[in-house]
């Protein structure tokens, strides 16, 4: 299995993960087969990409289940809605901040009962419906990064809710900017960059979200060398909670389609995020978290500094940059009679070298012959 883009479906796929919508419908069901009126619809909907099931047959499990993710962004949809149709004012009390405790404790356990399992999903949310799914992403990767810090299962609780509702604040910022597909002026960046600020008010008048939620919304995109805003804090000044989020919400916010650009390749948002450690972000904080992402999912099409093909079959947990890939194809792009196995931890002579998008149209007379 692995995430095809839509524009690359073809119909024949067969539907590997249900595809929901932010409202937890399922729009259509794993093991689909694709229609050229299936795949029409799936462009429409904003769908930026689907998990096929294909000859690589390759199982990857999410770090929750289906069912956990799809109704906690339905949860936060609904809460989000709520939020951004009411009126603003000092009497005003959010309704709906308390209906998320019950979310947030389900997803901890699931990611307890599930720590060996590393990051290979990438979740799939329609353009329109970003931010239902990335504040529940942002969620999970919070609570992951907790779990290897070793937080108790109190402060997992408190980080999982405070991430949850970082990005509130953005109820209050028009459509039209958040979903503006060109650059933001000048103006429109300085009014998004409020959201912080909105996030915190907005907290401030729910009895169910504490001071904590009200920190990591206010300070999520501050960052260690003082250059973040809305208060320009930098290293110790800002709460460990906001760290973990902010840097969170990048990745996840890299590895998403966005509606003014494709999302970045997983392996180059997480250079990207190795990158910033002490610089952008805590250094301990960074390495706790790409310690769980696989930086080649699951079901990837790589090749490596052999000139071989293979497809990534799994990444241990604190080797990344290092998974175990199967080798389909020789050299010379012939497919192999006899596949084989190899951890690439253990043979750091190879290194990967490509991440083969397309594979249909790159290697099309040997996926034939391989099928």
């Amino acid at each position: 299995m692995r995430r095809v883009p839509t524009a690359l479906l073809r119909p024949g796929l067969k539907v590997g993960r249900a595809v929901y919508n932010a409202s937890g419908q399922v729009l259509l069901q794993a093991g689909t087969i694709l229609t050229e009126r299936f795949i029409v619809r799936l462009k429409k909907l904003g769908i930026p990409a689907v998990y096929i099931d294909d000859f690589l047959d390759v199982e990857v499990e999410d770090v929750i289940s289906e069912e956990t993710r799809a109704q906690a962004i339905a949860k936060v949809k609904a809460l989000l809605l709520s939020t951004s149709q009411q009126r603003t004012g000092p009497s005003r009390a959010l309704i709906g901040v308390k209906d998320m405790i019950s979310t947030v404790n389900e997803i901890i356990d699931e990611l307890l009962s599930r720590r060996s399992l590393m990051v290979n999903l990438v979740d799939i949310r329609s353009l329109d419906e970003y931010t239902f799914g990335h504040s529940v992403n942002v969620c999970v990767l919070a609570v992951i990064t907790g779990i290897t810090l070793g937080y108790s299962r109190t402060k997992l609780f408190h980080l999982g809710m405070a991430a949850l509702l970082h990005d509130i604040g953005k109820t209050r910022i028009p459509l039209e900017i958040l979903n503006k597909p060109g650059p933001l002026t000048s103006e429109e960046f300085q009014l998004i960059k409020k959201h912080c600020i909105y996030g915190a008010e907005i907290l401030q008048q729910d009895p169910g979200a504490n001071l904590l939620c009200r920190i990591v919304a206010m300070q999520h995109h501050e960052r260690h060398n003082g250059q973040g805003y809305p208060l320009g804090l930098k290293g110790a000044e800002i709460h460990e909670f906001a760290q973990i989020t902010g840097l969170v919400d990048m990745y996840d916010a890299l590895t998403a389609d966005r509606v003014y650009r494709p999302a970045y390749p997983v392996h180059e948002a997480y250079e990207m995020i190795a990158g910033a450690g002490n610089f952008l972000f805590d250094f301990d904080i960074v390495q706790a978290f790409l310690s769980n992402v696989a930086a080649y999912p699951a079901g990837s099409l790589v090749r490596l500094s052999s000139g071989e093909i293979g497809v990534v079959i799994e990444t241990r947990q604190g080797f990344s940059l290092y998974p175990r890939v199967r080798i389909l194809f020789s050299a010379q792009r012939q497919p192999l009679g006899e596949p084989y196995e190899i951890w690439l931890a253990e043979h750091r002579h190879l290194t990967i070298t490509e991440v083969i998008k397309d594979y249909w149209e790159s290697f099309p007379e040997a996926i034939k012959s391989a099928t």
